[in-house]
Order: C-alpha cells, then sequence, then structure tokens
C-alpha cells in the first residue's frame, strides 16, 4: 500500500496542486486554513481526495470564529489572513473544519496508526520538534506502529521504542529554508520524505489581488518565497 501524508497546506492551492503522486489513499493531518488565500479550493481537494483527516491548531480556530490580534510574527498573519479566510469559506465549509477529530487511530493492513496534528498529549498546540527523548515521553500508553503529526512544518522521521513518528512537514509553508511543498510517502512500512517545486508566483498573484494589508501581502509574499521562519524580523515595527 502506497500513502500520500500531507500536513500544513495553509490555503496555499498551487504548492497542493503540485503534488502528483499515485497512491492508494491520502491521510491529511490537519491546518488547511491561514496564511494562504485560498482555502476554499484546498479544503475541496481534501474533503474528494483525503481518506482520513484529523484538525489542526488553525482549522479549529477558525471554525470556533476564534481571532488573533498578534502585532508581530506569524500571529500577525494568522489574524490578518484569518479575516480573509472567514470572508472565502461558506458556512458548509466550515462546518466541515469543525467535523473532524483533533486525533484518531486508523489500521490499514498490518499497520497502526495514530494521526494527530500536534502530539498525543496536546493534539492541537504542542510543537515537537525531531526529538527523541521527548517523543519517548510522548508516546506512553501510546499503542501505534506509525505516528504521522504535523504543526512544526519541519519535516522529520524518527525511530522511537518501535514507533516511527513521522512529520511530513508543511505543503504550503515549509519553515526551514526551502519554499518547496513537502510532503511524505509511506510505501509499505518505508517513509520517504519529498518535495516539490511549485509556480510560487501564481500564489503571489493570489495575495496581491487579496484584500489584505499591503504590509501583511509583504510578509506572505517574504515567506511563501524563501520558506523563513524569521517572521518576527519580517514583522518588526508593525502597529495594527
Amino acid at each position: 500500500m502506497r500513502i500520500l501524508l500531507l500536513a500544513d497546506i495553509h490555503g496555499n492551492w498551487p504548492a497542493l496542486a503540485a503534488i502528483q503522486e499515485q497512491c492508494d489513499l491520502c491521510i491529511f493531518v490537519g491546518d488547511l486554513v491561514d496564511y494562504g488565500p485560498q482555502p476554499a479550493q484546498c479544503l475541496e481537494w481534501v474533503r474528494r481526495h483525503a481518506s482520513f483527516c484529523v484538525r489542526g491548531n488553525h482549522d479549529h480556530a477558525v471554525a470556533q470564529r476564534a481571532s488573533t490580534n498578534g502585532r508581530n510574527g506569524f500571529k500577525y498573519l494568522t489574524g490578518v489572513t484569518r479575516q480573509l479566510t472567514w470572508q472565502l469559506l461558506n458556512p458548509e465549509q466550515i462546518r466541515f473544519l469543525a467535523s473532524q477529530p483533533v486525533s484518531r487511530y486508523v489500521t490499514l493492513g498490518d499497520a497502526r496508526f495514530l494521526l494527530v496534528h500536534g502530539t498525543p498529549r496536546d493534539p492541537l498546540d504542542e510543537y515537537a520538534p525531531a526529538d527523541p527523548e521527548l517523543w519517548a515521553r510522548r508516546l506512553q500508553n501510546i499503542s501505534a506502529d506509525f505516528v504521522v503529526v504535523g504543526h512544526t512544518h519541519l519535516p522529520y522521521v524518527l525511530e522511537v521504542q518501535g514507533t516511527t513518528v513521522i512529520n511530513p512537514g508543511s505543503v504550503g509553508q515549509p519553515r526551514d529554508g526551502d519554499p518547496r511543498a513537502c510532503y511524505a510517502i509511506w510505501d509499505d512500512g518505508n517513509v520517504e520524505l519529498k518535495r516539490v517545486a511549485y509556480p510560487v508566483e501564481d500564489l503571489v498573484k493570489e495575495i496581491q489581488q487579496s484584500p489584505l494589508p499591503d504590509q501583511a501581502k509583504r510578509i506572505s509574499i517574504e515567506v511563501f518565497r524563501t520558506g523563513a521562519n524569521n517572521v518576527a524580523e519580517l514583522t518588526n515595527g508593525v502597529h495594527r
């Protein structure tokens, strides 16, 4: 069995559309929305193609109508792009976000998967890097061969006490200095992290044509073009 593993699409339709893999099924571990200007297209693709999904922290916040008012960094971008996300999604699409579980177990053949956006301890919000000691604690009392997570926007595969932790990285907003769309392929127990280039300037055009504030447009474009993680520096001096 060949499985496409996706996370953190964040409204970036050109990045998602660039992933052309022949797979038996698709698993998505959360964060369809915010940051990118085309959440509806991404949501409909996931609804059609993903066999199993979980809710990410951004999906949860959009569904709960939770606003944020950060003055810098990714919180600033979250706040301004969330207003756009609410304009672009219809009520039924927001209900789809709310309907997804925050974690779920899935058995496929002989393999048992745990799907969660953050960690088993904190499914929505905990950032877990590729730290074997941290994951050894988080996997206590967890019965799974594979744990698929997202949230950090940083890809890794980690073997911990007989369990493989897979973070496929971010499709729509990588933060490791490589702006290409990131994802993973699970093929009968073997895991491969993959990247694919996409037409970033198509995304830039959508951002430029959006009603986002000029400052948010500038910062968003820089992040999508570069895969930058230093948004706090880019937003120094922002006042809202």
